[in-house]
């Protein structure tokens, strides 16, 4: 009968480590390509995401998709791009997004009627106050966003408190409400943590 073969040290600890490697590779794959942990930071978004909740970012689906309106997503800000924000989709490439007392209108690519987005997510704090920058004022007055090709507007869902694309700067000092297709890297799956909020999101289907 013959004899097991026998390894020495060396090679079970090349296995080991070949092993660690190859584990730390599929990680870093998946957290790259596919889905990755995020704490959300700030109330910007409350009452949809509080402070320190962990949330999962699923990267996939903007490979292999565009953004939609409504979805939640995670990107870097023209005025901060070393930092991530949280924030929602409203405007889509060739979207006019228009703030009117209070409330945000659309006017959709192609079309020459403008449409109240029906933003159901809103808290009572925020439904009717959404305003121009800065957001605390209260400035009723109308303005318009014209969203270029290739870019997205943004708006927190605590509309009264949200640094968003109303009040981006730019590098040169000058508004730059628009966040480029490119920044944004993924779309906010499910809330993970505290266990007791774990919820998955769907984008809302507004009434356009």
């Amino acid at each position: 009968m013959p004899q097991k073969k026998q390894y020495g040290l060396w090679f079970h600890l090349l296995d080991v480590l070949f092993n660690i490697v190859v584990i730390v590779a599929i990680v870093a794959v998946i957290r790259t390509f596919l889905v990755s942990p995020f704490q959300v930071d700030g109330n910007s978004m409350s009452n949809t995401l509080e402070d320190r909740e962990y949330i999962i970012i699923n990267k996939l689906s903007y490979y292999i998709g565009d953004p939609k309106r409504g979805d939640i997503v995670v990107f870097r800000p023209p005025n901060e791009p070393k930092k991530y924000y949280v924030k929602r989709v409203i405007g889509l490439p060739g979207d006019e997004v228009i703030l009117r007392e209070g409330n945000v209108y659309l006017q959709e690519l192609g079309s020459n009627d403008e449409t109240k987005l029906d933003e159901e997510y809103l808290s009572d704090r925020n439904d009717g106050h959404t305003f121009r920058h800065p957001p605390g004022t209260e400035d009723r007055s109308e303005v318009r966003y014209l969203v270029p090709e290739g870019k997205y507007f943004m708006m927190g869902d605590n509309r009264v408190a949200s640094l968003d694309s109303r009040s981006f700067i730019g590098a040169n000092a000058t508004p730059e409400p628009y966040v480029n297709e490119a920044e944004i890297k993924g779309k906010v799956w499910f809330v993970a943590l505290p266990v007791t909020k774990i919820h998955a999101f769907e984008a809302p289907t507004y009434n356009l």
